[in-house]
């Protein structure tokens, strides 16, 4: 049996209520222990509401969802990274101002082993690579004609310069300027890269060569975590993560090295991921993820599992339904392939309007003091933006290549600002896994060393000797944690009797819940 965290609610479920006398003569410490409150217990983490999507979309998703027997929350973030495929680098949406966000995402779906996650994927970008496979298809003749014309241009000009450095007298002036104007005209002749879409977990040099190769569009999708291990630096020792930085803002990437210069004005990276629990957790110690912002930066979705409750015997996705998921997606990624100036998606005042709103709602939140969203400040100050993205892709969903031509609908705003509500309501639950929250990850820390000590009765500073240091470097750090295990019900601060009459009274003591120090956690 898998041992449960002991903050686990299943941890205290169905115990009887216990009595403890507690030591000494304390008469003002009540006798009775309740069940504690798990530090947990209140991320409440909504399904991804599909119903939000287009019509065509969100009926793919839940079928998807329907036959793999998997979350629907799965199959719907990793549509949004399809579509952000198939748009991103090639639309922008104008807010308001000068504010502009690319539609590029990065998304990333936390679920434990054998949920299907490759099967998923599969029937999600399948269209992708279709259209991949037809942009290829039609770029192979003017590939073809580009080579063949910047080789005979190539050869022209070498001839030309052969007779010039050959040539006497007046003639050779007149050679070399001729031969001078054919290497000019070879130079600028360039043969257009094979179009790709997707790459998978790829270098960050990799990566940055394929989008200035792409015009600065690209997407790694994958169902597996190894990317994140990559941009770490675990094979090349150091961590390399600017254009997973700038290729989500859009922000001008510039690579000045001895072997390769390459220059993307508006870089557009979109990363879509299924990746396993312990991955968010071992991310979030990574040194520089957190601080330069890639954590940031990510639309996180953490589903409950659905192995052990799944049916055996399933409805497959209906044809008709698969085949307008695919018609829609490839029609959309070959509609845009060719704008190289970005399409500007605009909003109608209504839609600005409930932006704003929603803006209005969420910036109290950030307060890094008794806000909801301050602990993730970073995260959530991306928040706006990332509306604005999902709500440029889903108008495009709606209208395919040409959404350019009709403004955002304030009812699709506020489905993104859904999909807004529910990718922070599981941003609070993944930062809670990666220890965001200093107070929390410090709480469970105690409770770790609680358990492990199994102390009955403990001063603070005993409990402060055992923890590390850099988590909490003084007793002060140590007070919010213990007043948060006070009030969730693990521990119960007293006061000790003076044991004589001179002197300062003695500090205070903490009694800890009898199923820590039983062995129950």
């Amino acid at each position: 049996m898998t041992p449960q965290p002991v903050d686990s609610p299943d941890l205290w479920a169905g115990l009887p209520t216990l009595q403890e006398e507690p030591p000494g003569e304390n008469e003002t410490a009540p006798e009775v222990w309740e069940d504690p409150i798990p530090l947990t217990g209140r991320r409440e983490r909504p399904p991804f509401p599909a119903h939000v999507l287009p019509a065509w979309l969100g009926e793919f998703v839940t079928a998807v969802a329907e036959e793999t027997q998997t979350p629907v929350d799965l199959a719907g973030s990793i549509a949004l990274a399809v579509l952000a495929t198939a748009a991103g680098g090639r639309s922008v949406v104008h807010v308001r101002g000068n504010w502009r966000e690319p539609t590029n995402l990065y998304t990333v779906v936390a679920l434990p082993p054998a949920n299907r996650k490759s099967a998923v994927f599969a029937l999600l970008t399948d269209p992708l690579y279709e259209a991949e496979k037809q942009l290829k298809t039609a770029m192979k003749p003017v590939i073809v004609e580009a080579e063949l014309t910047a080789r005979l241009a190539k050869e022209a000009a070498d001839k030309a310069a052969a007779k010039a450095a050959s040539a006497d007298g007046d003639k050779r002036d007149e050679m070399v300027k001729t031969a001078v104007g054919l290497a000019q005209t070879a130079d600028t002749l360039t043969v257009p890269a094979e179009p790709v879409l997707l790459a998978d977990d790829s270098t960050p040099e990799t990566v940055t060569s394929l989008m200035a190769e792409q015009g600065g569009r690209l997407s790694v999708m994958s169902a597996e975590g190894g990317i994140f291990d990559i941009i770490a630096g675990r094979y090349s020792g150091a961590p390399n993560m600017e254009v997973f930085l700038k290729g989500h803002a859009g922000d001008r990437l510039r690579v000045n090295r001895q072997t390769r210069r390459e220059y993307i004005d508006a870089p557009a990276l979109t990363i879509g991921l299924a990746v396993q629990p312990d991955v968010l957790r071992d991310i979030g110690k990574v040194k520089g993820f957190e601080g330069r912002g890639l954590l940031a930066r990510f639309l996180y979705s953490l589903p409950v599992s659905t192995v052990g409750d799944r049916e055996i015997i399933t409805d497959p996705v209906p044809e008709q339904t698969a085949a307008a998921y695919t018609a829609r997606v490839i029609d959309l990624a070959l509609s845009l392939a060719e704008w190289t100036d970005p399409a500007v998606i605009q909003l109608t005042p209504e839609a600005d309007a409930a932006l704003i709103a929603y803006q209005q709602r969420i910036e109290p939140q950030l307060r890094a003091r008794g806000g909801k969203l301050g602990h993730i400040s970073n995260w959530a100050g991306k928040l706006a933006g990332a509306t604005a993205r999902m709500a440029a892709l889903l108008h495009l969903a709606d209208h395919g290549g040409n959404g350019y031509a009709h403004p955002v609908t304030e009812d699709t705003m506020r489905a993104a600002i859904e999909l807004g509500e529910y990718y922070t309501a599981h941003a609070l639950a993944v930062f809670d896994v990666m220890g965001a929250d200093p107070v929390l990850s410090r709480a469970r820390s105690v409770l770790d060393a609680l358990r492990d000590n199994r102390w009955e009765d403990v001063s603070r500073r005993d409990v402060f000797t055992v923890l590390s240091r850099p988590e909490v470097p003084t007793v002060a750090d140590l007070e919010p944690a213990l007043a948060l295990l006070e009030d969730h019900g693990y521990l119960r601060s007293y006061q000790p009797e003076r044991t004589g009459k001179r002197g300062r009274p003695p500090a205070p003591r903490l009694l800890v819940h009898p199923r820590l120090w039983q062995g129950g956690g």
